[in-house]
């Protein structure tokens, strides 16, 4: 039986104050779980991103034989452990992996479900193009949907044999393992995706491969191959993977807290009139903190404070104070700093002085939903005036916002953008199938409300 549509209420409230402790990094979350299964030893993962994308991953590595538990603290393995010096006390959401070395993984006895997640469908596919059996994987409708063309070019230029559905390869994907060789490939659009699937499959290729990314995208992947031992260098604008001649060692470490998901309260601080929210232990990657930049281009009080290092990512503290806001132009290289965060971003821009324009986020169309035109259609609901463009929106702020009947249209980043702009609308805000939120974050509405109990007062299901 398929579960109902939650509908959450938000209403406005006179003051948000409070410290969130961020989920686990999605995307890091991803990659320590795959790069540890492949590793020779065991290994934990402390502060696994809890969302269903991250579960999907390991459902389907558990599928290829890897053997992953889920435990209830952090503790000590035979692995090479790095921790911060001020960690966190929480300790759920921690992953023990045994990792298979080289060639461990075994062929599945079913079809690899990614769900909704195009992440593990694509670093899978980058990952299973090397090994010696067959395999399919396919997601829900939505990912179906989703075009894997330009993953699978590359991957075919390595050697590799891919088959999806028409002429921009549709899941389900069929890929039979080859043996690969490397290649000198220049990415024609920055995606992390597809540059993580290509490493992963070079790890195994004869030769070594080179990257060129005219536009650099989140570098997640290359920080823990190095740290895992790999010989990858990068260097301007290249990354050059030599392939593995020892197995990766296993690596132990507690994941940042996720700044995508710090992305919707940075946000609600700074448009709302009576606000003080501190965010703890959120990953500051240089390649991801567009959302932190262009804010305090748009005005936001912002401060970032207790700066460290944990498994080669840079994490810190941020406090984020009720701002003035003003209109910008957001395009060109900082879009890949922050293409997951445009969607709370337009919000801002409702709320900012003068005109927002985002440009060169085409990429936003075949998301989970196409994110250009459903954040413009459901903000115009809330009374914004926004103006869709083929690749952005220009949204014309200063307008106060209206609770209205809203809807996620299944889309997480859309349903947690909504309730902060129902935080500052004036009335109730409905929004419909809220329940997509768990899908990055499952504990994003027990964290609003923690800022003020009165900001989410009721929920039902339709």
């Amino acid at each position: 039986m398929a579960k109902q549509d939650t509908i959450r209420t938000v209403k406005p409230c006179p003051r948000l104050e409070g410290e969130i402790i961020l989920p686990g990094d999605k995307s890091i979350s991803h990659r320590a779980v795959i790069l540890n299964s492949l590793a020779r030893g065991k290994a934990e993962i402390g502060n696994f991103a809890p969302g269903k994308d991250c579960l999907a991953t390991v459902r389907c590595l558990r599928a290829l034989g890897v053997e992953i538990e889920k435990k209830s603290k952090f503790g000590n393995l035979p692995a090479k452990v790095i921790l911060s010096t001020q960690q966190t006390q929480q300790t759920q959401g921690t992953l023990a992996v045994s990792g298979t070395g080289d060639y461990g993984l075994k062929e599945a006895d079913r079809v690899l479900n990614a769900g909704d997640s195009g992440t593990t469908m694509r670093l899978l596919c980058g990952l299973l193009s090397s090994q010696p059996f067959m395999s399919v994987i396919t997601g829900d409708a939505s990912l179906r949907s989703r075009p894997m063309g330009r993953l699978i070019k590359p991957l075919r230029s390595m050697g590799a044999e891919i088959w999806g559905r028409g002429e921009d390869s549709f899941a389900p994907l069929v890929i039979r393992g080859r043996e690969l060789h490397g290649i000198d490939f220049t990415l024609s659009i920055p995606s992390a995706q597809v540059k993580s699937a290509i490493l992963l499959a070079g790890l195994f290729a004869q030769g070594n491969t080179v990257l060129h990314q005219p536009i650099p995208s989140r570098d997640h992947t290359e920080r823990m191959l190095k740290q895992m031992g790999v010989r990858i260098e990068c260097e301007g604008d290249s990354i050059s993977l030599t392939p593995l001649s020892n197995p990766l060692s296993p690596l132990s470490f507690r994941v940042p807290g996720d700044i995508s998901s710090a992305a919707y309260f940075l946000v609600a601080g700074a448009i709302h009139p009576n606000a003080r929210i501190i965010l703890r232990d959120c990953g500051i990657n240089p390649t991801r903190t567009g959302i932190i930049d262009v804010l305090i281009a748009m005005g936001a009080k912002l401060e970032i404070e207790n700066e460290r290092w944990e498994a080669n990512e840079l994490l810190a503290d941020i406090v984020v104070e009720s701002s003035e806001l003003k209109g910008i132009e957001i395009g060109g290289g900082s879009i890949p700093r922050l293409i997951d965060e445009i969607p709370v971003l337009a919000v801002a821009g409702c709320v900012a002085k003068g005109k927002t324009v985002i440009r060169d986020a085409g990429e936003l169309r075949v998301k989970e939903s196409d994110r250009i035109a459903a954040v413009s259609q459901e903000l115009s609901r809330l009374g914004a005036e926004v103006e869709e463009l083929p690749d952005g929106m220009v949204i014309h702020g200063g307008e106060f916002l209206s609770g209205a009947e809203v809807d996620s249209h299944k889309d997480h980043r859309l349903a947690m953008s909504l309730a902060i702009a129902g935080l500052i609308a004036k009335g109730e805000t409905t929004i419909a199938q809220a329940q997509s939120a768990e899908i990055s974050y499952p504990a994003f509405w027990q964290d609003l409300v923690s800022l003020v109990p009165q900001a989410c007062h009721s929920e039902g299901a339709k």
